[in-house]
């Protein structure tokens, strides 16, 4: 039995996929944490570069690293997953593979979670380019300080509005230090169907689970803005899971009418993009029946593809549209099969 003594404070976990050129700085980054101790579990998700390597040579050369592979690309919920059944900490935190750590956060965040017993302490993220890690530091969520500031379930929800937020400034894309017992007493693991927004399901989810939640002012993680980041890479099928994970929230019975309101607000939000990737991908292919399904949706979705269409008449002309629609018409009917979304 490992002795208690022995037991890190913090499991910091890292999901990366092809992520050989920013690996190690993630990871040397929570080995260097002053004042707590720590293990780093680096879950492989079956990266086709040299990450696996990387990993393996960083746990070789520190006993406190952990190396996990998955077999499968399977996603970065599925690699969270396997590295919290692994974890040994009372408290784990998620570090993406190109991001990193200043040497005082761990410290600061567990200082206040000690203190004051929030199952979720998240501190505010700076955000830099690649091209300049040491440069300007913008932060993420908020331009003033904020203290310690309580986060229920509907203002976590409308924090993740992008309409209201905009510049990927939304509470999903923070990293909090969380109970792990927390986590055991609530049966609570990101859903795997997810490759956008696990990390807003899977805070929401711990919100309606009764999660205590605090966001708090900087105290250093550093998100690493790159042009080929893969938050930023929203696929049909992303959205469409995202869109079914909004639906499964406003199936509980714990939600209040404040909640269930920002969640619808999102989840139409969230429509939007799902039916406007649809429209696109049905005239790539040259579906018009699929096309006219994607007008199956809320009035607002539909007023949303009218107006993006009206902008793409503008921009590139409107010859290629109605030839599209028009073949709709002559093979479709409004009563095509196909429901709303």
């Amino acid at each position: 039995m490992t002795a208690t003594k022995d037991i890190p404070s913090v499991s910091v976990i890292i999901p990366a996929w092809n992520a050989a050129e920013t690996l190690s700085r993630a990871v040397k980054s929570a080995l260097q944490q002053e004042g707590v101790s720590v293990e780093v579990i680096v879950v492989d998700d079956a990266s086709t570069d040299e990450t696996l390597v990387c990993a393996e040579r960083l746990a070789a050369a520190d006993n406190r690293v952990r190396v996990l592979r998955q077999k499968n690309n399977r996603g970065p919920a599925a690699a969270r997953n396997l590295a919290l059944d692994e974890a040994r900490a009372p408290y784990v935190t998620p570090l993406d593979s190109d991001d990193f750590m200043e040497k005082g956060r761990l410290r600061a965040l567990l200082a206040i979670a000690q203190e004051t017993h929030w199952d979720f302490i998240a501190d505010d993220l700076f955000k830099v380019p690649e091209s300049d890690i040491d440069g300007p530091r913008q932060r993420l969520i908020s331009d003033e300080p904020i203290n310690e500031l309580s986060i229920d379930f509907a203002g976590f929800v409308q924090g993740n509005l992008s309409s209201e937020r905009g510049g990927r400034r939304e509470l999903g894309f923070i990293k909090p230090l969380i109970s792990r017992t927390f986590l055991e007493q609530a049966n609570l693991r990101y859903d795997e169907s997810l490759r956008l927004g696990e990390d807003y399901i899977f805070y929401a989810s711990a919100l309606l689970s009764g999660a205590r939640f605090c966001l708090t002012d900087p105290c250093g993680y550093v998100a690493v803005m790159r042009p080929t980041s893969l938050s930023g890479d929203h696929s049909t099928r992303d959205l469409g899971a995202l869109v079914q994970g909004d639906l499964l929230l406003m199936a509980s019975p714990a939600l209040k009418p404040e909640d269930r309101a920002a969640l619808k607000a999102h989840y139409i939000e969230t429509l939007k993009k799902w039916h406007w990737l649809r429209l696109i991908d049905a005239v790539k292919s040259r579906s018009p029946l699929e096309a006219i399904r994607c007008f199956y949706a809320p009035f607002p979705v539909i007023e949303e593809l009218l107006r993006n269409l009206s902008e793409q008449f503008i921009i590139r002309g409107s010859a290629k549209c109605r030839s599209l629609f028009g073949r709709a018409a002559k093979a479709g009917s409004p009563n095509a099969k196909g429901g709303k979304s």
